[in-house]
């Protein structure tokens, strides 16, 4: 299987080629750049060096969400245009999982955070079962005080993202017994380890209703909810 995956949901970029599993051309930066200018370059950049036509993919995979709203909305929009277009399968997975996926077969519970904002982050609880990376509680938005809580009677859990050094003094007061993660390249998201999570997955089912998993509305909807009934209707299309 051929798959093309692209990760555009935090400040990280990442695009990755993987056939069979093996990696075939990757790209990963960390530049705060504006990925609607820098995604299709970067995808165009890794086939050519690969010499794969677009017809020759059987799955795009993309990080779902959550994270930033802008570039969650630039990764999805991409991914369903080249699954429509070009007649492929299409498959989303957490960009939280992407994370937690760095720090392959590591024993106890892995927890990838993102900042939300306030003292509040985008979290994941995951932990490897022999070679499969499962999802021990829900992606979620919370008070990171929360969390922190919540875990710190777990004797083994690792917070991973490179958020975790503006939480750093927050977690090691109020999760004493966590880690945090201190290897950099487990904190970005990597295009091959998205596609590897990808590939074991289903493809989407309804193209048209795959959406970005944002896991919390952005203050303007909420605003807008408050003294508006869109019934079936979502606030973007509302307005």
């Amino acid at each position: 299987m051929k798959v093309l995956a692209f990760d555009t949901s935090n400040q990280a970029l990442t695009a990755a080629l993987t056939e069979d599993d093996r990696i075939i051309n990757e790209l990963i930066t960390t530049n705060n750049k504006n990925h609607s200018v820098t995604l299709m370059p970067a995808i165009q950049q890794l086939m050519a060096e690969a010499g794969w036509q677009p017809l020759d993919l059987d799955r795009i995979v993309t990080a779902q969400g959550p994270g930033s709203y802008t570039g969650l909305r630039i990764g999805v929009t991409t991914a369903k245009t080249l699954a429509y277009t070009l007649k492929k399968e299409l498959v989303g997975i957490s960009s939280l999982a992407t994370i937690a996926a760095n720090a392959r077969n590591r024993q106890g519970l892995l927890v990838p955070i993102f900042d939300a904002r306030r003292q509040n982050v985008y979290a994941g609880i995951y932990r490897w079962e022999q070679d499969t990376l499962v999802q021990a509680a829900p992606d979620r938005h919370i008070p990171l005080i929360r969390l922190a809580e919540e875990l710190s009677d777990q004797k083994e859990v690792l917070f991973l993202g490179t958020d975790t050094a503006k939480f750093r003094d927050l977690l090691a007061e109020y999760a004493p017994h966590a880690a945090i993660n201190e290897i950099p390249q487990w904190d970005v998201p990597h295009g091959s380890v998205l596609a590897a999570l990808g590939t074991q997955a289903e493809p989407v089912a309804d193209l048209d209703g795959f959406l970005p998993a944002y896991l919390k509305r952005v203050e303007a909807e909420e605003k807008w909810l408050a003294t508006h009934d869109p019934g079936d209707e979502a606030y973007v299309e509302k307005i």
